[in-house]
């Protein structure tokens, strides 16, 4: 047998000596949630975001706050944690979320009433854990109940169950903690990279990082006591910067991929199971329709992953067995992110834990480097409190967790979204995303445009998003970029694919970052090419024949007839 690891160090760490006290790296929601928690507890904190804020798997995920009735057959501790950590979020950010029932529908065979007997006690079992994330109990149903609820479900159904989970976009959620961490003292870095971590040489201590802003190459050196690595997927990349073996960090990453469709097919999700037996949905998810997931084992470029044709395919198939319609719907983008999973030999990718660990390093000979390891999307608030409470250990902080009862900004207050239609004389569906968006901080946005009513103009009809909207994404909530605005406000995800809003929405984030006018033009054409990229694997031939339309139609207006779009990226000004 293997020796044990020696214990963590038990040690207290020093405080204001330092520029300070923790420097988190990773842009996700691990990381801006420790830095939120750390920061509400007196710490001092700097985060390091190399791309942007949800770039990972938190802005790539099925969109979902849920806990999970599969993890009950083999890890029931992920489930109750999950659905206990969904009622905090509901408490302190009520705003994005929204309700999601679903159906599981059940084909007549001769297993069938026993598959529907196991499954109505299976979900009895689930219904212990609803009071904990606001969920109604399941409901077992017949075959004419399922079709009078959704008519689209295909075949002679024996019965089905329904139950219900919560939506969340998980880019908002990001951008939320962050800035609640930011004001309350962090400081938030976007754009900028961690080039490597310094540890003394006689005692492993970390001391400092190095990093370099990419938008501009400025370098600069953070002194420090403690560094978090919160960065998904990257983890083992990140702790290799300290000098650390990447099995020190090791994860076992899987892909996930989703399709979206340009409207709301069903008003419920719908459980399927594909030919190889792995559970996958469809669901209503805000003005859309997703459709994922998948789970593949993935060691490729992680700062370039994307869903290709032979996934969408493996989804379509799947979903087809039991709402047929999908195949004719329009699929306007797809998207693809990497679960930063806990490492484990033999198993299939979608049996392996969604259970989360905080290493520390010090049992590496690395005293005040930690990595966060695993988790999800639901259970992030948790895992960012026990991170931080091993810091609190650390450095003899008494002060306790608070984050599950203070409010995310704009989670303070309801706000009326039909009121705020009839004040700003705008449309109430403009309103309804705003306040879904924003909260009671929409009330940032109203001031905007009592100042300037010009930016109540709507930038992107699909969504929609207004002017106002998008200079305050990037005034206020750190966007970059037309990639960024989208990231916050949902701009150009919609039905046009960017090609009606980006060339503007490059515009203004020029004009408030004081950047040169040709800037406009080479971030909505960065814009428009990986939109064209994540669309491309899910056209049939009438669609493509469309997109080839909307690309001219795009190119014409850019002023890129003779060239390809991807000659017109460059870099900012350094």
């Amino acid at each position: 047998m293997p020796d044990a690891p020696p214990p963590p160090s038990s040690r207290s760490l020093p405080r204001g000596a330092a520029d300070v006290d923790i420097v988190v790296i990773g842009g996700g929601v691990n990381g801006v949630g420790v830095a939120r928690d750390a920061t509400m507890r007196g710490l001092k904190v700097a985060l390091f975001e190399r791309n942007d804020l949800a770039f990972g798997a938190s802005g790539n995920s099925s969109g979902m706050i849920h806990g999970g009735p599969r993890y009950l057959t083999y890890d029931p501790a992920v489930t109750e944690t999950s659905c206990r950590d969904s009622g905090h979020i509901q408490a302190i950010a009520p705003h994005l979320l929204f309700r999601i029932p679903f159906l599981m529908p059940v084909e007549k065979s001769a297993r069938a009433k026993v598959m529907l007997t196991l499954m109505d006690g299976f979900f009895q079992a689930y219904d212990e854990f609803q009071p904990l994330k606001r969920g109604k109990p399941h409901a077992r149903l017949t075959a004419d109940e399922l079709h009078a609820l959704e008519p689209g479900l295909r075949g002679d159904l024996e019965g089905g169950m329904s139950f219900d989970e919560w939506g969340i976009d998980g880019a908002r959620l990001c951008t939320a903690n962050a800035l609640d961490a930011r004001e309350r003292g962090a400081k938030i870095h976007v754009g900028t990279t961690i080039e490597s971590i310094e540890r003394k040489p006689d005692s492993g201590e970390v001391v400092a990082v190095r990093w370099r802003d990419l938008r501009n190459g400025r370098t600069g050196r953070m002194t420090t006591t403690a560094i978090v690595n919160a960065t998904g997927a990257w983890a083992p990349i990140t702790a290799a910067l300290g000098g650390l073996e990447a099995k020190r960090a090791r994860l076992r990453p899987g892909k996930g991929i989703h399709i979206a469709y340009d409207r709301r097919l069903t008003n419920y999700a719908i459980g399927a199971t594909t030919i190889d037996g792995r559970q996958i949905f469809v669901e209503p998810w805000q003005n859309m329709t997703v459709v994922g997931t998948t789970d593949d084992d993935f060691y490729g470029d992680l700062d370039d992953c994307t869903a290709n044709s032979e996934e969408v395919r493996y989804l379509v198939q799947g979903i087809a067995r039991v709402f047929p319609a999908i195949r004719s719907a329009r699929a306007i983008h797809t998207w693809a992110g990497v679960r930063p999973t806990l490492y484990a030999y033999g198993k299939m990718e979608d049996a392996l834990s969604r259970e989360h660990e905080v290493v520390d390093h010090a049992a590496h000979g690395a005293p005040g480097l930690y990595s966060m390891i695993g988790g999800k999307l639901a259970s992030y608030r948790l895992f960012a409190e026990e991170m931080t409470d091993t810091l609190a250990t650390q450095f003899r902080l008494g002060s306790p967790c608070s984050t599950h009862k203070s409010s995310l900004p704009g989670g303070d207050e309801v706000v009326d979204p039909f009121a705020l239609a009839q004040r700003l004389e705008i449309d109430a569906v403009a309103a309804r995303r705003l306040v879904y968006r924003h909260g009671s901080r929409a009330a940032l946005i109203e001031e905007r445009i009592r100042e300037r009513p010009r930016e109540a103009a709507v930038v992107c009809p699909c969504e929609p998003v207004l002017e106002a909207e998008v200079r305050h994404a990037v005034a206020e909530e750190m966007a970059r970029s037309v990639d960024d605005v989208a990231r916050r406000t949902r701009l150009g995800l919609g039905a046009c694919g960017g090609m009606r809003c980006a060339a503007r929405c490059g515009q203004i984030v020029v004009e408030e970052r004081g950047l040169p006018p040709r800037f406009a033009r080479e971030m909505a054409a960065r814009f428009l090419v990986r939109r064209a990229r994540t669309r491309a694997v899910a056209l049939g031939p009438e669609q493509a024949r469309q997109e080839a339309l909307a690309i001219a139609s795009a190119r014409a207006e850019l002023g890129l007839l003779d060239a390809n779009l991807d000659s017109q990226t460059e870099s900012e000004p350094r």
